[in-house]
């Protein structure tokens, strides 16, 4: 176990955390999780309704005691009942939210008042979250070039994004894109990270309820095989790369294309009903660099035990 600042303020044993994948952060893999001592994020927004969210935080609770959390993406695009996801939270009791996808100074105002910790997701940028320190948020995620979804529109990956934040930012740091196993960890600390965000290794375990043929191709993946799509409309999204990915490439370089002809060919509901249905070829499956570096399917236990290295970086600046 390696004490940091991230372990101490969420009450974890490891400093990971799952990221609140859509569709995908749901009670198995979250109590997995949460058992391994990791920090999950149930995904607010994969759910239609509040009520809905509710019964997803309950399910949880029968399977693990542990500590998890819920991640609140609030996209424009995406119609939820966010005031309702924030009511359940509160009333339920979660201890940690993360925040993403819009300005979320209502929303940790709300948690905090609450007694919830609140950490905002940062895509590739270091102004983002000093604002979040400043408005109150008692950690960040930040997210380099080499993470799957959304990584922003500036290219910085983690090696200079991590260490140029911790060099500004006084609350704890999560550094998130291309962290796979215990080598990235102890990477990512050392460039004064106090926790890594890891979505693609939980993923790929047998907790996670992606379609096996999805996962498979995965699998067979390396680090070559993802593209970032949706630049054209200032929408970035690293994808494995399939058919339907190099159309949409195809689609943004002869130009023309709007956010509105684009959805609904990277959009989520496309890749989820492609996810249900193992179409490897059907959808814009989100996923990182690291990707390259994974080759095999544990169990969320089975891949706890393999998070510290044999020989560990000097860990002096924690």
């Amino acid at each position: 176990m390696l004490k940091t600042r991230i372990t101490e303020l969420f009450q974890v044993r490891h400093p990971v955390v799952q990221g609140g994948m859509r569709g995908i952060a749901l009670a198995e893999l979250m109590a997995a999780v949460a058992n391994a001592g990791c920090l999950g994020f149930l995904s607010a927004h994969t759910h239609i309704e509040p009520e809905s969210l509710r019964r997803e935080i309950t399910r949880t609770r029968t399977l693990t005691q542990g500590v998890f959390g819920v991640n609140l993406t609030v996209l424009p695009n995406i119609k939820r009942d966010y005031e309702g996801f924030c009511r359940v939270i509160v009333e339920m009791g979660v201890p940690v939210v993360e925040t993403a996808g819009s300005n979320p100074a209502k929303y940790i105002e709300l948690f905090g008042k609450a007694g919830i910790k609140a950490t905002h997701k940062c895509p590739s940028s270091i102004r983002f979250a000093l604002k979040a320190q400043e408005l109150g948020a008692d950690a960040v995620s930040i997210h380099g070039f080499e993470c799957g979804g959304h990584p922003g529109e500036v290219d910085i990956p983690g090696l200079v994004l991590i260490p140029a934040a911790a060099d500004q930012l006084t609350l704890p740091i999560l550094s998130s894109g291309g962290v796979a196993d215990g080598r990235g960890l102890a990477a990512v600390r050392g460039l004064r990270a106090d926790g890594a965000v890891i979505g693609t290794r939980f993923l790929l375990t047998r907790e996670s309820p992606l379609h096996p043929a999805v996962k498979a191709r995965m699998l067979a993946a390396t680090e070559k095989d993802t593209r970032v799509i949706g630049r054209s409309v200032h929408d970035s999204s690293r994808v494995l790369n399939n058919r339907l990915v190099e159309d949409v490439l195809t689609l943004e370089k002869a130009g023309g294309s709007d956010y509105a002809s684009l959805l609904p060919m990277i959009g989520a509901e496309r890749w989820l009903d492609a996810s249900q249905r193992g179409d490897t070829d059907g959808g814009a499956f989100p996923v990182g660099l690291a990707v390259g570096l994974i080759h095999d399917l544990p169990s969320v236990a089975e891949l706890s035990i393999g998070w510290w290295p044999r020989r560990s970086p000097s860990f002096a600046h924690a």
